[in-house]
């Protein structure tokens, strides 16, 4: 008997041991991102971390910026960008790090930049971010850490951005998908995040809840970003990615439509260069194959939103940079 349960002992130890090292090495999990708490931001990514989460690479630099670790300031011979967004300028889990929409850009104007004058050497385009962003954390982030030096400033938001609360650092620790430390083995990982409901996190209702007009508040954040661009010598792009279930008919709902005019009249007195994804998914012969999901993009989708978006860099940048109009892609 005693031997028996000794093999069977010995099994399931087997099996538990074997499953943590197939969690690890297959699905990166017991090695989650981390975030930290700011005070104004929310919250951010833990700086300096790395990862794999279902084989993509995951790389996090010392300023909270998906990407690698760089100079504060931009060497002379560098064409420097800095995106802002949410989730979608990330690219979390499902996107490798040479697939994010930043990497992309970047990819996209160095091939761009080779027919230049010598004098640009490198192009950056840095990528802060991180779910569930809004204008507000962004502008909180942007006003902590400055613009690096860059020439442009990029803000991405996705519609549901212009309903979005006030940053709050109420879920870093609590919420699931918002872990402060590292689980002890991928097996808790997988229990907590999959197996055991969520608790309420106190206060995070409330805030979800908030009471006033959202927009107007996340516009006037939008205003400021562009104003710290200004105040920076950079240029300023804004551009609205659509949810899934707007494209096509019937298409956005009458509040969103509301909205949706709200920030185009904004962008208009404010002679914000604004990008509206809408009718370029629209004209797409198959929408739903650029999503991952309802709201986020696969490489497909990152490819068109990259495009779009360098493309219009392009025209904006050769207003200080004159030789970009010689590559032929500004129109």
């Amino acid at each position: 008997m005693r031997f028996l349960l000794l093999i069977i002992v010995t099994t399931i130890v087997g099996l538990l041991i074997t499953t943590e090292i197939g969690l690890r090495l297959l699905f990166g999990f017991g090695n989650p991102l981390t975030y930290i708490g700011e005070e104004k931001i929310g919250y951010l990514l833990a700086p300096s971390q790395r990862t794999r989460r279902f084989g993509n690479r995951i790389e996090i630099n010392q300023y909270s910026m998906r990407g690698v670790d760089i100079q504060q300031t931009p060497l002379s011979s560098s064409l420097r960008i800095l995106l802002l967004g949410d989730s979608i300028a990330n690219g979390g889990w499902w996107t490798d790090q040479e697939n994010t929409i930043s990497n992309l850009i970047m990819g996209l104007l160095k091939s761009n930049l080779s027919e230049i004058s010598q004098d640009i050497s490198q192009v950056e385009v840095l990528n802060a971010s991180a779910n569930s962003w809004g204008p507000r954390n962004e502008l909180a982030y942007l006003q902590r850490f400055g613009s690096f030096g860059s020439e442009a400033i990029v803000l991405l938001i996705n519609t549901d951005d212009l309903f979005s609360t006030t940053p709050t650092s109420l879920q870093v620790g609590r919420d699931r998908n918002y872990p402060s430390q590292k689980p002890p083995l991928a097996l808790v990982e997988i229990f907590n995040r999959y197996l055991i409901k969520q608790k309420p996190i106190p206060g995070l209702k409330e805030i979800h809840n908030e009471s006033g007009d959202r927009v107007a508040l996340n516009l006037e954040a939008i205003a400021k970003i562009q104003e710290l661009a200004r105040e920076n010598n950079a240029e300023f792009l804004l551009a609205m990615t659509p949810l899934l279930r707007e494209i096509g008919e019937p298409g956005p709902r009458d509040y969103e439509i509301k909205e949706r005019q709200r920030l185009k009249e904004f962008t208009r007195a404010r002679d914000i260069i604004y990008i509206d994804f809408l009718p370029i998914f629209n004209a797409s012969q198959n929408p739903k194959a650029l999503y991952h999901d309802h709201i986020h993009f696969n490489l497909q989708g990152n490819q068109l939103i990259s495009k779009v978006i360098e493309q219009k860099l392009l025209e904006l940048l050769q207003q200080n940079r004159p030789n970009y109009s010689k590559l032929g892609l500004v129109q």
